[in-house]
C-alpha cells in the first residue's frame, strides 16, 4: 500500500485511513481504537451541540509573523460571532509573546521543523513526533474544538492530521503561491484550502480551494483603509522596508542608489525601516549624505505600519504575503525584491499576479544594481499619472472581507457535520 509521508511525521495512505507514522511502542498500537472512540465522541458532540451554537475553533501553527498574523485576524473574526479560539503552537515561534498579548490562551506542543534541516535536524524532529501526536490528541480532546484550522509552521501539521484521525474537519490557510510541503500534504487531509493566490499549478484538489485573500488583523484594516493625507503640491515620497528583521540587501543597494536619485529628485522624503541589525548603518549613510529629520525618518521597527504605507507614494521592499494584502488594503503602488531563498522562490511568485495586474513593478536581486534601482525609482515616482494607475490597480486587487469569507467557509463545514 502506497503512502506519503507528511513533514509533520504523519502518514497518510492511500486508502484514506490516518495513522501516526513513527510510533511503533504500544501507545500506536491501539491508535485505531483510540481514533474510531474520537470519531463517535465527535459525531455525538456534533449532534448535541445543534446548529446555533458559536464555534469553538483551535488555529494551529506560528513561528513567524507570516503565519501568526492572518490566524490572529481570523481569530478576531471568530471572537466578532461569539465563538472560541484556542491557539495551538511551540514554545519557540513568535506566537508564545504575541498570542497572549492579544488576549487569546496558546496551548504548546513540543514540535520542529524537519525539511531542510540535515541529518540532525531531520532525527530530532522526528524523535518529537511521538510527543507531538500526544500532546495535540490531549489539547483536541480537552478543548474539543468543532473545526481546526492550520496556518502554517511547525505545530500545523501534527495538530491538523491529529485532528483528522479525530474526525475534526480542518482547513488551511496558504499565504504563498507555491505552497510548502507540510502544506501540500495537508492539503489532502482537510476540507477546505483558503488560498491568498489563485492555484494554476494545482498544487490542491479543486473541490477543497477557495479562493479568500489573506486575513487582516481589524484595526489594522480599518487604519489601512483610513483617509490619507491629501496629496496638493508636495514633494514625492517613499516608503523602504524588507520586513520586520529588514532586508541588508535592500538598505545597501537603495543606500547606494541614493545619490543619484536625489539628483534628479532633490526634495524626495524618505520614511526607512531597517530592521535593528543594520539601523546603525543605514542612519550613518543617511547622515553621510547630510540627510535627517523631518525629511527622512530612519526607524530600526515601525509597530503601526498603516501610517507609513498612506504616507507614501510609493512602496519598495519584500514581496511576503502579508505585505502584499496589506499593500493592496492600503491601495499604495510597490517596487517589489522578492527574498531569493525564500522557499520555492515562492516570494517571486507571489508578486507575479500584482505585476501582471499594472499594482507593482518587480526587480530580482541578481539582477539589479544601484544605477538600476535609481532609475527605477526616478522613472515612477517622477510619474504621478502612472502612480494613480498603479494604486487603482492594487485597491482592485485587495480582499479587505478574507478573514470573514473563511468564517463563513468554516461554519458551513460544521453545518455539513451536523447534518
Amino acid at each position: 500500500m502506497s503512502s506519503l509521508v507528511c513533514a509533520a511525521g504523519f502518514v497518510a495512505p492511500s486508502s484514506g485511513s490516518l495513522s501516526a507514522g513513527g510510533i511503533a511502542d504500544g501507545p500506536a498500537a491501539s491508535g485505531q481504537a483510540m481514533a474510531t472512540r474520537d470519531e463517535a465522541e465527535a459525531s455525538e458532540r456534533a449532534t448535541a451541540q445543534g446548529d446555533g451554537r458559536p464555534l469553538r475553533v483551535a488555529i494551529a501553527g506560528g513561528g513567524t509573523g507570516g503565519h501568526l498574523f492572518p490566524g490572529i485576524a481570523l481569530a478576531e473574526e471568530i471572537r466578532r460571532h461569539g465563538g472560541e479560539v484556542l491557539f495551538v503552537g511551540t514554545e519557540r515561534g513568535i506566537e508564545h509573546r504575541v498570542v497572549p498579548e492579544q488576549g487569546y490562551e496558546l496551548a504548546t506542543i513540543d514540535a520542529l521543523g524537519i525539511k531542510g534541516r540535515g541529518v540532525g535536524g531531520l532525527i530530532r524532529g522526528l524523535a518529537r513526533l511521538p510527543g507531538a501526536w500526544w500532546q495535540s490528541r490531549s489539547i483536541l480532546k480537552r478543548f474539543r474544538p468543532d473545526v481546526i484550522v492550520g496556518v502554517g509552521g511547525y505545530a500545523s501539521g501534527p495538530l491538523i492530521a491529529t485532528g483528522v484521525m479525530m474526525g475534526i474537519p480542518g482547513g488551511i490557510m496558504e499565504q504563498n503561491s507555491i505552497p510548502g510541503i507540510t502544506n501540500r500534504i495537508l492539503g489532502r487531509l482537510v476540507k477546505r484550502v483558503f488560498c491568498t493566490f489563485e492555484d494554476p499549478q494545482g498544487f490542491f484538489p479543486a473541490h477543497k480551494r477557495v479562493l479568500t485573500g489573506n486575513p487582516i488583523r481589524r484595526q489594522l484594516l480599518a487604519s489601512l483603509q483610513g483617509a490619507a493625507e491629501e496629496d496638493g503640491a508636495r514633494p514625492p515620497r517613499l516608503f523602504v522596508f524588507g520586513g520586520s528583521q529588514g532586508a541588508r540587501a535592500i538598505n545597501r543597494t537603495f543606500l547606494a542608489a541614493l545619490p543619484e536619485l536625489l539628483v534628479a529628485l532633490p526634495e524626495l522624503e524618505i520614511w526607512h525601516q531597517t530592521g535593528k541589525a543594520d539601523f546603525d548603518e543605514v542612519s550613518a549613510g543617511y547622515a553621510a549624505l547630510g540627510l535627517g529629520e523631518p525629511r527622512v525618518r530612519v526607524q530600526a521597527f515601525i509597530k503601526g505600519m498603516a501610517e507609513p504605507y498612506r504616507w507614501s507614494d510609493l512602496v519598495l521592499c519584500r514581496a511576503g504575503a502579508t505585505s502584499l494584502s496589506e499593500l493592496a488594503a492600503v491601495g499604495r503602488p510597490a517596487v517589489l525584491i522578492p527574498f531569493p531563498h525564500a522557499t520555492d522562490n515562492h516570494q517571486e511568485h507571489n508578486a507575479r499576479s500584482l505585476v501582471d495586474g499594472g499594482a507593482a513593478t518587480l526587480l530580482r536581486e541578481s539582477e539589479w544594481s544601484p544605477e538600476l534601482l535609481s532609475a527605477h525609482l526616478q522613472e515612477l515616482l517622477g510619474d504621478r499619472d502612472r502612480l494613480l494607475k498603479m494604486s487603482r490597480s492594487m485597491i482592485a486587487a485587495a480582499r479587505p472581507d478574507a478573514a470573514g469569507h473563511i468564517y463563513s467557509e468554516l461554519v458551513a463545514l460544521v453545518g455539513d457535520r451536523r447534518r
